[in-house]
């Protein structure tokens, strides 16, 4: 399969248009259609209904292969072009929002002393596409929170060849509002919280189906949803009873309005790793030393 009809293929399905892939792919809405029916043509069947445009079920098959095999070509390309390129002067880290706290603060001041010309850039996004950008060179390098018992790696995707390093770990709390039963609790089972209300925060906390899947338990059914990033806001609508939550233990102690019981049972920490690709001398390879020693 030529990778760039598989790549119209996946543009056209995203976007439901095939005038619209083409815009955005500066082709003409006739070669994105040749591509579609060349690349059907090598594979024998449909992949995309035309009205309204929506994939095959084959259609779908297929984007579960070709979405992981692009980015793994665009992976390839850019850790080609660090390792063959000249010593890069920029400095863009993704981190996930939990993930920036006073050690990178600490990091980047001593990575600006040494290389004052460069401008750090600190790019806020989540857990799901950071080590996509990783690798297609994106971003330098990133910092990615998350669940996960002690001794287990954090459940990232496999999007090439990437190094992964723990920096840092916390307690896990369950964040309740003030005045809750269970608050002042010395320990929980997060299973026993499967039927509570729990506030879907997807950017900031677990989901309910990493929150099943640690505790071998259905439930964690969202009261609340909460798109975004601002914690601040998250722990008020903890605080107003909106739903409970999961978060490392320091950040819910002194949230006003907020009380907290840290979870005993499974054994859980979060966790906070470094991800990278290959790292030329340079600012971002000074970076990644100070975050991990």
């Amino acid at each position: 399969m030529d990778p760039q009809q598989l790549r119209t293929f996946a543009t056209v399905t995203r976007l439901a248009s095939f005038s619209e892939a083409a815009r955005e792919l500066g082709y003409t809405q006739s070669a994105v259609s040749q591509q579609i029916a060349a690349l059907e043509a090598d594979l024998g069947t449909a992949l995309l209904v035309r009205r309204p445009v929506g994939p095959t079920v084959a259609g779908r098959r297929l984007l579960e292969h070709a979405v992981p095999l692009l980015v793994r070509l665009e992976a390839a390309r850019a850790d080609v072009a660090r390792l063959a390129g000249a010593p890069s002067a920029r400095l863009v880290l993704g981190a996930t929002p939990l993930a920036v706290g006073a050690a990178l603060g600490r990091a980047l001041g001593e990575v600006r002393r040494a290389y004052p010309q460069v401008e750090p850039v600190v790019e806020v996004l989540g857990q799901d596409v950071l080590p996509a950008r990783v690798a297609t060179g994106e971003v330098d390098l990133a910092l990615i929170d998350g669940l996960a018992a002690p001794s287990d790696p954090l459940p990232l995707p496999e999007v090439g060849p990437l190094t992964t390093v723990a920096v840092d770990e916390q307690p896990v709390a369950v964040a309740l509002p003030a005045g809750h039963p269970l608050a002042g609790r010395t320990g929980l089972a997060l299973a026993d919280l499967s039927a509570a209300r729990w506030l879907d925060a997807p950017d900031l906390t677990p989901t309910a189906a990493r929150l099943r899947a640690v505790t071998g338990t259905d439930g964690f059914r969202p009261a609340t949803h909460y798109w975004g990033t601002d914690l601040h806001g998250l722990l008020a609508l903890v605080a107003a009873g909106h739903g409970l939550t999961l978060l490392p233990e320091p950040v819910v102690a002194g949230a006003p309005g907020v009380d907290h019981a840290p979870v005993t049972a499974p054994r859980l920490v979060h966790r906070t790793e470094l991800v990278h690709g290959s790292l030329p001398e340079g600012p971002a390879a000074l970076l990644a030393r100070l975050l991990v020693g």
